[in-house]
């Protein structure tokens, strides 16, 4: 199938293709929207049918068609006879033409000037489609031709991992992530090179990376356009330290916590907020036990959860971040006690906090309920390490990524919108330890 907006038109048994453009109109995604549009561009009177999930449908003039491919394509067919201005409308019920297409059956009339002896074919997901007659020789034209955007959208699309070490050395290199959950190649000078710092989104659709060491402890940020453009450095933002978290909350705010400054006290419990312009406020001290090595992740929507670190021994505690970015205190006894592991958000509104060391270098995950309920260990799920980073990708699911197994390691571990991690994919980048993550969109 077609992976372009637009459709594919192939003679059968020839390579020849021709290519068929859109007319740019943008639609809303919700069912009524996409009707009502259809139906003003159409003059009205269209009759809209009963969810199409068949293999084979035959279209009538004057009807729109929700067709859902989640079990199978289908082949549609289309009028033997049709009057000027006979219109049609389709539209990819489930956004999932782009791994079952639909194919267009012309039937013995012309489609777009060709012969039915073409195979016309549409393949992009969340696909809108409009055909009207025009005459005997152009025949069937689409008059629009579109991918709906999956509007609104929920969770972020892309992610970042950036900085960290690698043999003693402090690196300001990121690689991107993919709405599919590919890894790119490194980019190189983004910021003033550092380790052990944290991220987290803020806008709805940014991120921001703050705080480290670079050798010497900073209260540095770095923010991340929606295009995953890392912006230079913003210094004096709230007491320097290294080994914090930071997660999302509010739909559009952050919140760094925790960490060492190796002062005294040598463990913090300070927070600093992050408005949806990317700024970072004041320390706010006395939240929850001070610790160092905990993460932190998203849940409920609009909600944050720290868990996990070390304030001289390994810890098992969480504090939930409310909707308005305020810190509750411990709940203990959730999970296996562990530092240095990292978290991330799946499913719109869950969390996992993942891997760690427990005083040996563990692979145990933690799912987090939309409720903020950590639930017990789940053990076994890729390579055993630590001072890794996780963040959202492709709406809904997330990615573990690099980390230290007594080695420094490239590998991920994508986790699935049901929470499962899966197997080690090597290779991605370079390998590093002590860096952070986030989404952006």
């Amino acid at each position: 199938m077609s992976g372009i907006i637009g459709s594919k038109l192939n003679i059968r048994g020839s390579s020849r293709v021709a290519k068929l453009g859109t007319d740019g109109q943008v639609l809303t995604s919700s069912g009524a929207g996409v009707a009502a549009a259809f139906e003003d561009a159409a003059g009205g009177g269209l009759d809209w049918q009963a969810i199409e999930t068949g293999s084979t449908m035959t279209a009538v003039a004057g009807e729109g068609y929700w067709v859902d491919t989640s079990s199978n394509a289908c082949t549609i067919t289309l009028p033997s006879s049709a009057s000027v201005g006979d219109t049609i409308v389709f539209a990819d019920y489930a956004r999932n033409w782009g791994t079952n297409g639909i194919e267009l059956d012309s039937n013995g009339l012309n489609y777009q000037s060709r012969d039915d002896t073409f195979t016309v074919e549409y393949g992009t997901d969340g696909t809108a489609l409009r055909i009207v007659y025009a005459d005997a020789t152009n025949g069937w034209i689409p008059t629009l031709d579109k991918a709906v955007a999956d509007v609104p959208s929920k969770g972020d699309q892309e992610g970042i991992f950036g900085y960290g070490n690698l043999s003693g050395g402090q690196l300001s290199m990121t690689n991107l992530v993919s709405n599919t959950g590919v890894a790119s190649a490194d980019v190189t000078g983004v910021g003033t090179a550092r380790r052990e710092l944290a991220a987290c989104e803020y806008g709805g659709d940014k991120g921001i990376f703050g705080y480290g060491t670079t050798g010497t402890h900073v209260s540095m940020t770095n923010l991340v356009s929606n295009a995953g453009v890392v912006a230079t450095d913003v210094t004096g933002v709230g007491t320097i330290r290294r080994e914090l978290a930071a997660c999302e909350y509010g739909g559009d705010k952050g919140i760094f916590g925790f960490g060492t400054n190796d002062d005294s006290p040598y463990y913090q419990s300070m927070t600093n907020l992050v408005s949806n312009a990317g700024v970072v406020a004041t320390d706010v001290t006395g939240v929850g036990t001070a610790r160092m090595g905990s993460a932190a992740c998203e849940y409920g929507d609009d909600k944050g959860i720290f868990g996990y670190g070390n304030d001289g021994g390994n810890l098992s505690i969480t504090n939930l971040v409310s909707n308005a970015g305020v810190v509750a205190t411990d709940t203990t006894g959730v999970g296996t006690a562990r530092y240095d592991l990292a978290a991330c958000s799946y499913g719109y509104d869950k969390g996992i906090f993942g891997y760690g060391n427990t005083g040996s270098i563990v692979s145990l995950t933690n799912l987090v309920s939309n409720a903020g309920v950590v639930a017990t260990d789940t053990t076994g799920v890729g390579t055993a390490r630590q001072l890794l980073a996780a963040c959202e990708y492709g709406g809904d699911k997330g990615i573990f990524g690099y980390g230290w197994t007594g080695s420094y390691v490239s590998m991920t571990n994508l986790v699935s919108n049901a929470g499962v991690v899966a197997t080690d994919t090597t290779g991605v980048g370079t390998g590093r330890r002590e860096l952070a993550a986030c989404s952006f969109n």
